[in-house]
């Protein structure tokens, strides 16, 4: 048998065996916590990213996260300052043969610097644990809000110019309460 007819045969028998392939991404996600008033579900296929489940998974690293990517692109430690609100996704992992994966993951959306997302170590999926850690969720935020995420965290000013805001009130107000003065000043007099 010459090479290129036990190629043949290889692909031939790759076709006609069943293939063992098992999807491993997320068949649905509820996020809870932060400002929201009710829980934003999301169904679907969670491994493509024509979906917003899709969306949602690979904008959160749902996959290195949950199983490891090389190249990692899983930060080295928690981002410093502070994160802001947490959201909390609960995510449902089928997993054949009547088996359900649950894994949660930690999402802040409104991070200075841009959504970062966290994932515990160890959580049980498909007879292993998730690698976990800290990633860097470019878009996250944007997909969150067309979901129904307010755009700013409660309680958050529009720029974060507070002290703008209160020195623009307080400059005409003291000038008030010096013109009130001079006025008084002259009526005594």
């Amino acid at each position: 048998m010459n090479r290129s007819m036990l190629v043949l045969a290889a692909l031939a028998l790759a076709l006609l065996l069943p293939t063992a392939a098992a999807a491993k991404g997320p068949s649905e996600a509820s996020i809870t916590g932060g400002s929201l008033s009710k829980a934003l579900k999301l169904a679907g296929n969670g491994e493509t990213d024509g979906t917003p489940l899709g969306q949602l998974t690979m904008e959160a690293g749902f996959f290195p996260a949950a199983y490891g990517q090389s190249p990692d692109p899983m930060l080295p430690a928690r981002p410093s300052g502070n994160l802001g609100p947490k959201l909390a996704v609960r995510y449902v992992v089928p997993g054949g043969d009547g088996k359900t994966f649950r894994v949660s993951q930690d999402v802040y959306p409104y991070a200075k610097g841009g959504a970062v997302t966290y994932m515990k170590p160890n959580q049980l999926i498909f007879g292993m644990g998730t690698r976990g850690g800290w990633y860097r969720a470019y878009g996250l935020k944007r997909t969150l809000i067309k979901q129904g995420l307010p755009a700013r965290a409660a309680g958050s000013g529009s720029s974060g110019s507070n002290l703008a805001l209160l020195a623009g009130i307080g400059i005409p107000g003291a000038l008030a309460l010096t013109g009130a003065a001079v006025f008084f000043r002259r009526r005594r007099s």
